[in-house]
């Protein structure tokens, strides 16, 4: 029985000023009509029913949540008191995944991806799916075969070469190594070497099977989370609120995929984006004549390659170019394009005021 996590509790924090801690990228309206949650989970409708659905966020987003995905059903929400990285939130939703589909896999997938070939996308969380009901002792990552040498993401490395040509959805490899953020010239070194992929943070297993890897390398986590399991349904989101911040805080890569045995990749060309800061918006958005994205009542006079993000207020830009423009209740940013990886640190000295 096919079951599916979204992680959604992120902040989002490289979207400010958009994304906020009280409204972050997944609950915003990035790349189009939908949101980036509703985005993700209309996709995964595709493949299972929502009530099979399963969605992990903070207390704080959980009506936002609510608000945008309706039929989701409430048992579904699995709450996070506090962040404590990607191992125990997948630990606590392997537990109540467990409960409800004794015998599941599990695809875990982050709530702000996008992917814009639906079909090969389905075509390899099945694939995937049925490796992993055949090999119970199996971790499957989907890699994404790069077009780019990308110094945004991390990468698995493959241990054999992969195909230069069309990827078959029935290829799996098992992983050498995971690989941290390159630099440029190491990165356009995998590319010419076809044996390291994008590590997209997706997963397939069997969901037992990461409870199990959980208690061995994660004990006190396991420990913890199981401990909690077993209360009352009433009171279970007081007593996790009491002892959830003595988990582990650890990646699910570092806490169980740099040390488990059994990890594949199953390479994938699916239009996939992280989505991760700005520059991915200005892959995907529309553009005029002049390269400029406005979105929202904006004109663009004798300027180019801007990034202007509107809200309430008609937004008049003359003769800039290479500049980002985001209008919110609360704030006008503006700033050069060539400076918004370090948007992230901006905020920070603003919070520190």
């Amino acid at each position: 029985m096919l079951c599916v996590l979204i992680m959604a509790g992120g902040k989002g924090e490289r979207f400010w000023p958009l994304s906020t801690d009280e409204k972050p990228k997944q609950f915003l309206n990035l790349l189009g009509k939908d949101t980036m949650i509703q985005m993700t989970v209309n996709r995964m409708k595709k493949i299972v029913p929502i009530d099979r659905i399963f969605v992990v966020t903070g207390e704080k987003y959980v009506d936002l949540l609510r608000q945008q995905i309706p039929d989701l059903p409430e048992r579904n929400i699995i709450v996070e008191p506090i962040g404590r990285n990607t191992a125990p939130c997948i630990a606590l939703s392997a537990l109540v995944i467990d409960k409800f589909y004794e015998d599941s896999e599990m695809v875990v997938v982050p709530s702000d991806h996008l992917v814009t070939e639906e079909d090969k996308f389905i075509k390899v969380i099945a694939s995937s799916s049925e490796f992993v009901k055949k090999n119970q002792e199996a971790i499957v990552t989907i890699g994404i075969k790069p077009d780019r040498p990308e110094i945004g993401y991390g990468y698995i490395k493959a241990n054999m070469k992969l195909k230069t040509g069309s990827i078959l959805f029935s290829d799996f490899y098992k992983v050498d190594k995971f690989v941290e953020k390159p630099t440029l010239d190491r990165a356009k070194q995998y590319m010419l070497q076809h044996e390291y992929l994008w590590n997209s943070g997706m997963f397939i297993w069997k969901t037992k099977n990461i409870l199990k890897l959980i208690q061995k390398y994660l004990p006190n986590t396991y420990e913890i989370l199981e401990q909690l399991s077993k209360i009352a349904e009433e009171d279970f989101q007081k007593v996790l609120r009491d002892r959830y911040m003595d988990v582990d805080n650890i990646s699910i890569d570092y806490g169980i995929m740099e040390k488990a045995e059994n990890i594949y990749v199953a390479p994938a060309e699916f239009g996939w984006d992280d989505v991760g800061t700005w520059k991915s918006v200005e892959r995907y958005r529309e553009k005029d004549v002049n390269n400029n994205i406005g979105v929202g009542n904006i004109r663009c006079i004798e300027g180019s390659n801007n990034i202007i993000m509107g809200g309430n207020k008609p937004i008049v830009v003359v003769g800039l170019n290479d500049i980002l423009v985001a209008e919110t209740n609360d704030i006008i940013f503006i700033g050069k394009k060539e400076n918004i990886v370090n948007i992230k640190e901006t905020k920070k000295m603003l919070d520190r005021g």
